[in-house]
């Protein structure tokens, strides 16, 4: 007995050993590699086994975690700030491929492993009884390529791999998202998102032009990010590239007025497929402004002038953002809606970086680049975790209205649980990790004595401003979510059947749940590791004052000004809440007694008499009135059931787009004339251009 128990032991410390040894003898990029290979293969096995009847697909997605967690590991090992760098000769003729991970690509590579675990780990329960059925294999196929194709584009060394991943990751995330191709609903949606993707792409191929026109465009060593770091380049051409990239990644990111893609392709896509575009490709976007913009481009170009238009943008993007998002039914809609504000939010942090980096403070600036990462972390994390609870919510009620929903406590407790963790966090409630990183950018945004121009104060003390009505906005969108759709009593009649989510449904978002916690408890740590991406990235960091603290306080700057430990707070809760109870129970020993509620002098309670998701945002609706499209549909007096509704419409496509789709419907017609006329015209066009042609060649 004793024997097996020591042979056992001994399988046990040569299976640790032989773990230690992967993780310690690889690179940070070749685990990377790794991973990439690993999902690879999965892809292709997953199109073979789709014709295998009988096989349960949903499975492949286990095997999946298996890269998420080299990925995770790589990430982490390649925070310490030491870069690795290969060249792969697979390019064309001349431009070979150039690898590098850094701090920076480690963080974000960290990112997608993280959630993308949790998420392959849901999405094995969620797919199980899915009605995509025999079109599973290919959504694997495109699942495990879109992982790829993003770990790929923060990979990249060089402009051609990386337009090349960027558009791949498109591609993919395109065939995800009309995955129910069969409604047309779905196929507009996913068109409208292809056609902003490549309209994004195109401004990024002329700022990766721009920036290649300073090193060897002789020999096309131009193309590489090294040689673009070294490139000189006149404020203009600088200037020109910042905001083409501005464009380019802010229309993947869903920055105003890019924005419209969101709303329409998320409530379409599967529920995980949404988390993993809002959760992670959302922050490949953000990973490409920082990239060109703190790197390619440098911190001793930003001119503040681009700091402030970056911030406008941001707060307008968030309160545009959260004002949608306050105003919708569908919980998908509203998430989608919510992603615009939280991107806004990052965007804003980026913004004061440039500004305070651009007047020459650098200590803020990197505090407001930190606060930024801080908060494409949380988001993921955060939003992730919601798009896979509303994934369970219509798996388990068939509903994703939330007028339609209600007492979804009772019949999913553990989900309500989860799902509570995620709307507190993405709330800004201390001590959850949704508050560390807005509260890093409000310190940001409170050195504002440090600035010296008045007008930059002014434009820098409204951004604050706004951030805390954002935040206060989106807690009160959220509370509406959680009590319409989790508390209260049905709303539907009769009930439909309802049923807790299943076990890898809800792993997956106690994975998520747990990251939450830890990077709100923990920021400390998080805020170390970030600061080695600001040290690789602009050569300075927080300094001493910061780091001084140890790990139970977080201090941005001195403790003098500011400082937050989640620890403490935690425990106030805690000690707090037990004083209370035990209080009750000593001072008030008698049974609890129950009685019925106040029924507001009618004879009977129904669920009519609830507050539903429109009466709740009705007062946002009537303080900000000019920022909605508002149509109000009044019931006629001879129908037998009459319904008042209000549709609220995003007055972009009306400010924006509509004139631009005019413009090109007359052009269209205008060139659609010419494939209708005689022969006669033809050759009369035909003989003018070769007229034309000769007068050019004649002319000296």
């Amino acid at each position: 007995m004793f024997f097996l128990l020591d042979r056992h032991k001994r399988y046990d410390c040569v299976l640790v050993q032989g773990l230690s040894w992967m993780i310690f003898s690889f690179s940070p990029l070749d685990l990377s590699l790794l991973a990439i290979s690993f999902w690879f293969v999965l892809a292709i096995l997953s199109l073979f086994l789709s014709r295998i009847h009988g096989f349960h697909l949903c499975r492949m997605f286990l095997p999946g975690t298996a890269g998420s967690i080299l990925l995770t590991m790589s990430g982490f090992l390649g925070l310490d700030g030491s870069p690795q760098a290969k060249t792969i000769p697979l390019g064309l003729p001349g431009l070979p491929f150039h690898l590098r991970q850094d701090a920076l690509s480690s963080f974000f590579l960290l990112i997608i492993g993280f959630v993308s675990l949790g998420i392959s780990i849901f999405s094995s329960g969620y797919f199980k009884d899915d009605h995509h059925g025999k079109e599973i294999g290919f959504l694997l196929f495109q699942y495990h390529l879109f992982l790829i194709s993003m770990t790929l584009v923060l990979l990249s060394s060089d402009s051609y791999l990386f337009l090349l991943s960027w558009e791949s990751m498109a591609m993919t995330s395109y065939f995800l998202v009309v995955s129910d191709h069969e409604k047309d609903v779905v196929r507009q949606a996913g068109f409208l998102y292809l056609l902003l993707a490549h309209i994004g792409t195109l401004a990024l191929f002329l700022s990766f032009g721009i920036l290649s026109s300073g090193g060897g465009l002789q020999d096309f060593s131009g193309y590489a990010f090294e040689q673009m770091e070294k490139g000189q380049h006149s404020s203009l051409a600088l200037t020109m590239a910042f905001f083409l990239a501005f464009f380019g990644f802010g229309a993947k990111a869903g920055i105003l007025p890019l924005h419209i893609w969101l709303p329409e392709a998320h409530p379409v896509a599967p529920s995980p497929i949404s988390a993993l575009l809002s959760g992670v490709m959302l922050k490949v976007a953000i990973y490409g402004m920082v990239r060109v913009w703190f790197d390619l481009i440098g911190i001793h170009f930003l001119s503040w002038k681009w700091g402030m238009v970056v911030l406008a943008v941001g707060l307008f993007t968030a309160l545009f953002g959260i004002l949608f998002a306050l105003t919708q039914n569908d919980l998908k809609r509203l998430l989608a809606y919510s992603s615009i504000d939280n991107i806004g939010i990052i965007v804003m942090g980026l913004g004061l970086s440039i500004i305070f980096f651009g007047t020459g403070h650098p200590v803020p600036g990197a505090l407001g680049l930190i606060a930024a990462l801080y908060h494409s972390l949380n988001h993921a994390v955060f939003k992730g975790l919601l798009f896979l609870g509303a994934g369970s919510i219509l798996h388990a009620s068939g509903e994703t209205n939330l007028n339609r929903m209600g007492g979804l406590i009772r019949s999913m407790p553990q989900t309500a649980i989860l799902y509570l963790v995620a709307i507190l966090s993405i709330s800004a409630i201390p001590p959850l990790n949704g508050f560390v990183s807005e509260w890093l950018t409000f310190q940001t945004a409170l050195s504002v004595p440090l600035l010296e121009t008045g007008g930059i104060r002014s434009m820098v003390a409204l951004s604050a401003a706004g951030l805390a009505l954002v935040s206060a906005l989106t807690a009160m969108c959220f509370v509406k979510v959680y009590g319409i759709g989790f508390l209260g009593v049905p709303r539907t009649a009769p009930m439909p059947k309802r049923h807790e989510s299943t076990i890898p449904e809800r792993l997956g978002m106690l994975w998520l749940a747990s990251g939450c916690l830890l990077l709100g408890c923990l920021p400390t740590i998080v805020v170390r590791y970030l600061e080695t991406i600001t040290i690789s990235l602009t050569g300075g960091g927080l300094g001493k004052n910061a780091n001084g603290a140890g790990w139970l306080w977080l201090v941005p700057q001195s403790a003098r000004r500011a400082s937050y430990s989640p620890i403490v707070f935690l425990a106030v809760i805690v000690v707090t809440t037990l004083l209370t109870f035990l209080v009750i129970r000593i001072l008030f020993r008698r049974k609890t007694r129950t009685s019925a509620s106040w029924n507001c002098g009618y004879p009977a309670r129904t669920s009519r008499m609830q507050d539903t998701a429109d009466s709740f945002s009705q007062p946002i609706r009537h303080f900000f009135s000019p920022v909605y499209k508002m149509t109000r549909h009044l019931p006629l007096p001879t129908d037998e059931k009459p319904i008042f509704f209000v549709e609220i419409d995003d007055q972009s496509w009306f400010l924006f787009y509509r004139p631009i789709q005019k413009i090109v419907e007359k052009m269209s017609a205008l060139a659609g004339k010419l494939q209708t006329g005689k022969i006669s015209v033809y050759l009369t066009y035909s003989f003018l251009t070769l007229l034309f042609l000769l007068f050019l060649v004649k002319s000296p």
